[in-house]
């Protein structure tokens, strides 16, 4: 007998079924059990006796007969509700063990270190399943928005021999007999492909060593990666982010209705155009809003990040903004100075719901400038070698921007930690289990 799908099961009344799936509650009432089965496609009460065997989180077989039930009895909550299965016979696949915690309730309840020590198990119940749901529309929208636009797909390495961007947090490893370093963005190779490809993206994983433990940071995330050529401006780098966070937006609001619904969660407000303001504009309006005088400061804080999202709520109603024109210096080699002030980038940030969603902005494209740049950063050209081989030999303007999946999941969903967007986060304390343990 073919298997069922639980969802198939609400056009199949007084038919026989087999279903496979996982017990994921267990209610008894005397000599009658019920027990409420999921799989992949949903979930549906079955009826049945002498189930003593039967214990939560174990993976069964049930063949049965299905019946409707009684109007006072339709469960609305779920799409099965109008039926129910008489089971005939059940057969135990792999028994679970007795559960640390209850998990068939409507929340987990449980501390954050908890839930992450638990994974293998916590990740069934079904708001821990929703917010992957969600992650996964996320990327599959920002892959499928791209590649309407004639973008190409890469996969970039995460070994590297360099750490070309600056910075110390990065990752140490042993490379044969030679030191490496696991990538902390695809930046190089992204500006590399451009020369070849015109329009390139990717989904990455980057590390960052930061020794971090906020609510924000991830030692390992995905990264979302755009560049493209021939842009006439830095604003080209906008307009085309701003497309695919309006696609991703789209489809997560068509795809995910009920995950979204779990969490009583709303997608970001966006105006007709996403606020864009100079770094320097920005700390005004902070310094007026607030009364702190940051106007001097290379970039913002992150209550200056919050305060701007207020503010462009309050004022634009949108629940973004781009933030662009950071201080060079304080940004990669690569990053190309606005030539009516260079002490000035067309750097940008994209702010969403209180924290920076993603940064981009216009890349140099003319060798001998980056040269240059690579000389005043106090960068070696040998670190850089295979990237400027492509710049050497021609690349068109180019730009785009990465955008942080976890961050976005997070701010979708109105998640406390981004730990709980990570299927399995990594940070200063945390390999799958604590590091301390």
């Amino acid at each position: 007998m073919e298997r069922n799908l639980i969802a198939e099961t609400v056009d199949k009344v007084d038919e026989e079924v087999r279903l496979l799936g996982w017990v994921n509650t267990i209610r008894d009432h005397g000599k009658i059990t019920f027990i409420d089965l999921r799989d992949r496609s949903g979930m549906v009460q079955c009826v049945g006796t002498n189930l003593e065997h039967v214990s939560p989180e174990s993976v069964v077989e049930i063949i049965g007969t299905v019946s409707g039930r009684p109007e006072n009895l339709v469960n609305s909550k779920i799409k099965t509700g109008s039926i129910e299965i008489q089971i005939k016979s059940l057969k135990v696949l792999s028994k679970a063990a007795e559960l640390p915690f209850d998990m068939g309730t409507e929340d987990l309840n449980l501390d954050l270190p908890t839930l992450l020590d638990y994974r293998a198990l916590t990740l069934r119940h079904k708001k821990q399943q929703a917010i992957f749901k969600v992650q996964a529309e996320i990327i599959n929208a920002f892959r499928q928005a791209l590649l309407k636009r004639d973008f190409v797909e890469f996969q970039a390495p995460s070994i590297i021999s360099s750490v070309p961007e600056g910075g110390a947090e990065v990752f140490k490893v042993k490379y044969f007999d030679h030191e490496a370093y696991l990538s902390q963005s695809p930046q190089l190779y992204k500006s590399l492909l451009v020369g070849i490809f015109e329009r390139v993206f990717s989904v990455n994983q980057i590390f960052r060593a930061e020794p971090s433990v906020t609510t924000r940071h991830l030692t390992e995330a995905t990264s979302l990666d755009v560049e493209f050529g021939f842009i006439e401006s830095w604003t080209d780098v906008l307009e085309m982010e701003e497309y695919v966070i309006r696609y991703i937006f789209s489809e997560v609001e068509k795809n995910c209705r009920e995950e979204l619904d779990l969490f009583n969660a709303t997608l970001p407000k966006i105006s007709d155009n996403i606020p864009t303001l100079k770094l320097k504009e920005a700390q005004e309006i902070i310094f007026q809003r607030t009364g702190r005088d940051v106007r001097q400061e290379k970039d913002l804080a992150p209550e200056d990040e919050r305060e701007m999202c207020k503010w462009s709520l309050e004022e634009k109603g949108s629940d973004l903004v781009f933030i662009s024109h950071f201080a060079t210096k304080k940004k990669p080699f690569y990053v190309l100075p606005d030539p009516e002030d260079p002490t000035y980038a067309f750097s940008v940030d994209l702010l969403g719901r209180g924290v920076e969603w993603s940064s981009g902005g216009q890349r140099l494209n003319d060798y001998e400038t980056i040269l240059k740049h690579l000389d005043e950063w106090g960068l070696k050209q040998k670190d850089v070698e295979i990237y400027l081989q492509s710049f050497k030999y021609g690349v068109p303007p180019l730009g785009g921007f990465a955008l942080g999946a976890e961050r976005m999941t997070m701010h979708i969903l109105g998640l406390k930690n981004v730990r709980e967007a990570s299927l399995f986060p990594r940070d200063m304390e945390r390999i799958d289990l604590r590091l301390s343990r």
